[in-house]
């Protein structure tokens, strides 16, 4: 699963690791979230270029999107197999720049949200297939999904499906549309053991309204067992309602959480 990252090494190092021609001045994001524009490294031409897509992939054969689900992975058990992917996975791969991403853990005091990150800090590229979506009226829209494979028994602890990763040496054979699927297959694997480490982060980063370097701070042992005391806390005894001015007014509703989600267009 991948549904926020970040980005956030210089431009120039992530334009050297990837080799693409373009110089663009992108900013450091903290908070990555699904329906946003987001860099891509894909081959064109014999050439890799840098372009920004909507991450949440629609296929072409989409008549309305606003009838498509928001589609922000693809299962790389059944990539090539699905009707949504199985043009791109052949034809449209690429990669998204990335410095770690963040998974969400259930805990007494409600999901507590982990940065995950590669243990020697190199920036990683995730695996992606791309597809352009041609509307009625001639507008085109670049979307992209995140390929993703079953965690192995050290990142299952967090949650089971990790983002699936190319490791420089393999860009090349995953970026050309001449590779065989069986050589595509066997990139399409989670990472080794060991290769990411992670540590839980604040709840802040919950909200995509929220960016900055301090959502990836590490929170202390003494703020993680405050969370957790006031969850095993007993629930406050309620006022005396007699003492209370009657309001024939419905209470509002509680808020909705924030599932960074949206809507395609």
């Amino acid at each position: 699963m991948c549904g926020r990252y970040i980005i956030a090494s210089p431009p120039d190092a992530l334009r050297r690791l990837f080799a693409y021609g373009e110089q663009p001045n992108m900013p450091a994001r903290f908070n990555v979230a699904p329906t946003q524009p987001v860099p891509v490294v894909i081959l064109e031409n014999g050439a890799r270029h840098f372009h920004l897509m909507r991450w949440a992939f629609m296929p072409a054969w989409v008549k309305d999107p606003r009838q498509f689900a928001v589609v922000i992975n693809a299962r790389s058990e059944t990539v090539f197999e699905k009707p949504s992917f199985r043009n791109a996975i052949k034809r449209r791969r690429c990669l998204l720049p990335a410095d770690g991403y963040y998974e969400w853990q259930t805990a007494r005091a409600g999901k507590q949200p982990f940065f995950i990150h590669r243990a020697d800090g190199r920036p990683v590229a995730f695996a992606g297939v791309a597809e352009t979506w041609s509307g009625p009226n001639g507008e085109e829209v670049d979307t992209v999904a995140i390929v993703t494979a079953a965690a192995r028994p050290d990142m299952a602890v967090l949650h089971d499906r990790v983002p699936v990763t190319i490791d420089p040496d393999d860009f090349e054979r995953w970026l050309d549309s001449n590779a065989t699927e069986n050589e595509i297959l066997s990139l399409m694997v989670a990472p080794a053991e060991g290769t990411f480490i992670w540590h839980a982060v604040s709840r802040a980063v919950n909200s995509v309204a929220n960016d900055g370097p301090g959502l990836i701070v590490p929170l202390s042992a003494e703020e993680i067992a405050a969370s957790e005391a006031v969850a095993d806390a007993p629930p406050k005894k309620p006022r005396n309602s007699a003492a209370q001015p009657k309001s024939s007014s419905k209470p509002a509703p509680p808020p909705k959480e924030d599932d960074a989600q949206g809507s395609l267009f």
